[in-house]
């Protein structure tokens, strides 16, 4: 645990971090006396209606009657959330189209990979809802029906989402790396009478044309009523072979002139439905409600990432992966959004640098992956770019190694902020992170975000300080799934996060909270390595081994095997022109057993071709020691959820003894 951090705020910054201003405002309203992060996290998890309470009003959530409640019921999973509201998710998503100063300002910037870029001002996103909205309704779409897309992170997925929206239908969407059988797999669950497809996507230089996989994912669900053709590449109709019935076309469904009509629903009422990684089996559908996600992202963008309309927003997803609802949840606080289509690093690995730069986003979210990449080819942004607008960057998806808060300072700029940060696809938010006023410590989540109620616990529930446990919510979120789907007595929901502590949310992570209240990522527990009785994560030798050069990426699992015996393999995938000879090997067990401890050195070193990672790029530790272990492939994993399922098999043959 470094001493000193890497980042301070300066308290003359300019504007002001609206976090104060919230801070002074809930001082007013609760008598209270808070000054410092702590006090103000402090009092949002001991005084849950008064915090959230406090957000309500500070961002002015448009509902039709006053809340006269905020939680009503305190039980995980069953809380219940300002009972007798309602409101509408694009409702507030669209308010700035009707704010003279932003109404033809951008709301969406879309970049595709061979650089065309689309502005659409919020006056022209209201008229496009709008139009496709009145469309949805001609079809008997209406509250509580469901509406899916097949696309790429476009503008059109956006309108697409706020249509169905503010018509109080439920949305889902899968991003086409997915063949059809696997977008069925989530969307068809769902039984959606309206599907928008779009004709195929960019990625690493090459145009992947998905008319045939639209026309089979069409014919996979019988709920449809109809289908809109979504021309992203303009490779042609979308159905060049009549396959599609009720075919319509997206220029023509969204030209139309009709203003949005805005159904507001109770808070609790579905918006979306996001999905688990399904690599074992068919995908968990996860519910969010309308209230729960407008009020925890307020939250999030405004107090957290100190964001204001007109600010511009920038984070890297595809449509698969939760931070594409950040992307589009980035309109309710009235900041311009930027979509891209396309590879992170395709030509190179400054892309994404340069597209914030392009844009004059205030804030960029990327993997930790583009710092390892930059680093590795010696750029620096902030010397070869205009950064001038950027003050946050922010990092998910899998701990920031510690060695990349340097580069992000020096390579970047001392001036921008760092902010790491975890959450999930599970609550769609986070759960540690940082804030304009909170100090950065390298390696570590600055603090629990505010409202989330996070400890870290033993085995027995006992709350853990400087030491490795379960990542733990003692208290809800409104953010929490309202359900889960196909799931009518809630046991799937119960036994996903309560059945090892009772009424208490169980994530999944090995954290530590450091004695100055900041978080430390280690892993996700049911992979946690387990050297002579000692937990270790994962996090803490991905951070030292991808940060060598001659290493491009890693993967390290712990196998119990037969007769009590326990195997620590760390499986590495070289960069180009290297070999694993006994002189490298060294060098990675040196620096192991240097930087983190002897526990941390495995029992091999392992060349492989390639790592297999989820949809959304977490690496598959708990399939490939399932493998290791003997499992069969099809017990293991669902070859539309995983990446590269070729590097899944690789580990199937190593096994077997066929590779060595």
């Amino acid at each position: 645990m470094t001493a000193e951090p890497i980042w301070r705020a300066n308290p003359d910054q300019s504007p002001r971090p609206q976090i104060l201003d919230f801070t002074e405002f809930a001082n007013q309203r609760s008598g209270q006396d808070m000054v410092s992060y702590d006090d103000l996290w402090r009092w949002s998890v001991d005084d849950l209606d008064g915090f959230w309470g406090a957000v309500w009003d500070f961002f002015d959530v448009i509902s039709d009657e006053p809340y006269t409640e905020v939680l009503a019921d305190s039980s995980m999973p069953g809380a219940t959330w300002f009972p007798g509201t309602r409101l509408n998710y694009a409702e507030h998503a669209l308010r700035a189209a009707l704010d003279d100063d932003l109404a033809d300002e951008p709301a969406i910037i879309t970049v595709t990979e061979d650089s065309n870029r689309t502005e659409i001002t919020w006056r022209e996103l209201r008229r496009q809802v709008g139009s496709v909205a009145a469309w949805l309704r001609d079809q008997g779409v209406g509250q509580g029906d469901r509406v899916v897309g097949y696309l790429p992170n476009t503008h059109h997925t956006l309108i697409a989402f706020l249509a169905s929206a503010s018509l109080g239908a439920i949305w889902s969407a899968c991003a086409q790396d997915y063949a059809a059988e696997g977008a069925a797999a989530k969307l068809g669950q769902l039984e959606p009478k309206a599907l928008f497809a779009a004709d195929g996507y960019l990625w690493n230089g090459t145009a992947f044309d998905r008319r045939d996989q639209v026309a089979d994912l069409a014919t996979r669900i019988p709920s449809l009523r109809a289908v809109v053709g979504v021309g992203n590449l303009g490779v042609g109709a979308i159905d060049e072979d009549n396959e599609v019935t009720n075919l319509a076309d997206w220029d023509e469904i969204s030209s139309g002139d009709t203003p949005p009509e805005f159904v507001r629903v109770d808070f609790d009422t579905p918006l979306w439905v996001l999905y688990s990684s399904g690599t074992t089996g068919i995908p968990k559908g996860i519910v969010h409600s309308h209230g729960g996600v407008v009020i925890d992202h307020l939250r999030l963008f405004g107090l957290h990432l100190d964001l204001r309309p007109g600010d511009r927003f920038f984070w890297y997803t595809n449509t698969n992966w939760m931070m594409w609802n950040l992307v589009a949840s980035a309109l309710l606080a009235g900041i311009t959004t930027v979509c891209f289509d396309g590879s992170p690093l395709y030509p190179g690995p400054g892309r994404l640098w340069e597209i914030a730069a392009d844009t004059h986003v205030n804030v960029l979210g990327v993997s930790p992956g583009i710092f390892l990449a930059g680093m590795k080819a010696g750029l620096e942004p902030g010397k070869e770019l205009d950064l001038s607008s950027l003050r946050t960057i922010g990092a998910t998806g899998a701990p920031v190694p510690a060695h990349c808060f340097p580069w992000v300072r020096d390579a970047v700029g001392e001036r921008v902020q760092l902010a790491s940060t975890s959450g999930g696809t599970d609550v769609v938010s986070g759960f540690a992170g940082s804030a304009p006023n909170l100090e950065v410590w390298e390696g570590e989540l600055s603090a629990p975000l505010l409202g989330v109620a996070l400890e870290s616990w033993d085995d027995d529930g006992n709350p853990l300080t400087g030491e490795v446990g379960e990542m733990v919510i003692t208290a809800p979120m409104p953010s929490m799934p309202v359900k889960f789907w196909n799931d009518p007595d809630g046991q799937r929901y119960r036994d996903t996060y309560f059945s090892m502590f009772p009424g208490v949310w169980r994530h999944g992570d090995w954290i530590t909270i450091t004695e100055r209240g900041s978080v430390i990522i280690s892993g996700r527990s049911d992979a946690t390595l387990n050297r002579h009785g000692v937990r270790l994560g994962s996090a803490d030798i991905y951070d030292i081994v991808d940060g060598i050069p001659e290493v491009a990426e890693s993967l390290v699992i712990g196998a119990e095997q037969p007769g009590g015996g326990y195997w620590m393999p760390l499986f590495v995938v070289l960069a180009s022109g290297v070999v694993l000879d006994d002189a490298l090997r060294s060098r990675i067990a040196g620096d192991l057993r240097e930087k983190a401890s002897p526990r941390h050195v495995p029992d091999d070193i392992i060349a492989v071709p390639a790592i297999p990672h989820t949809r959304t790029g977490k690496k598959l530790e708990v399939p490939v020691k399932r493998l290791i272990q003997g499992h069969a492939l099809e017990k293991v994993a669902n070859p539309d959820a995983v990446d590269s399922f070729e590097a899944l098999t690789y580990f199937v043959r190593f096994a077997e003894g066929a590779e060595d």
